[in-house]
């Protein structure tokens, strides 16, 4: 009589065990397709939010490159008027500016990106830098010379320091999408 009841035990218990574990599991399944659910949730509303931050700072960064491309820096910043080291000093402060009003963009891109970016102003600062010491008599030179030197120097090196940056901030704000 013992085996019987054993065996009729064993009848109840083990479907309700096995009952038991597949409910067990597709809650647990269901759960943790919630979660998944809710994380892309929250990702696509932060999206929303950093998008157009994001695309801002990209925006941003762009004009900075552009307003301190020699080409244009040298047009919007007249040396009429100005000494070399008048204009010298102008040139470098106006990069510097424009670089430390635009830093915390770096927020929004990637390293690399930002990298590019720092290069291309060191480059432009390295640019005016030589073309200001290639100028003979530079306390009497004039900025015009300086502005000529500047261009001469550009147009010798072929590569527009700006260009690379520019180009990596567009395939960085490309891939957004």
């Amino acid at each position: 009589m013992d085996s019987a009841l054993l065996i009729d035990l064993l009848k109840i218990t083990l479907p309700a065990l096995i009952v038991a574990g597949t409910v067990y599991y597709l809650i647990q399944q269901y759960l943790e397709k919630e979660q998944q659910r809710r994380l892309i949730e929250l990702r696509l509303e932060s999206s929303k939010t950093t998008l157009p931050l994001r695309l801002q700072a990209y925006e941003r960064v762009i004009l900075l490159l552009e307003r301190i491309t020699p080409n244009n820096l040298l047009v919007r910043l007249s040396s009429a008027g100005q000494t070399a080291p008048e204009y010298h000093r102008l040139l470098i402060q106006e990069i510097r500016a424009e670089y430390e009003h635009n830093l915390s963009q770096q927020l929004y891109m990637s390293p690399d990106a930002w990298t590019q970016v720092r290069q291309a102003k060191e480059s432009i600062v390295t640019l005016i830098n030589k073309a200001y010491q290639t100028l003979p008599n530079q306390q009497q030179a004039r900025g015009t010379e300086l502005a000529k030197r500047v261009l001469e120097a550009l147009l010798t090196d072929e590569a527009d320091p700006t260009s690379a940056a520019i180009e990596a901030v567009k395939r960085e704000a490309v891939g957004l999408f």
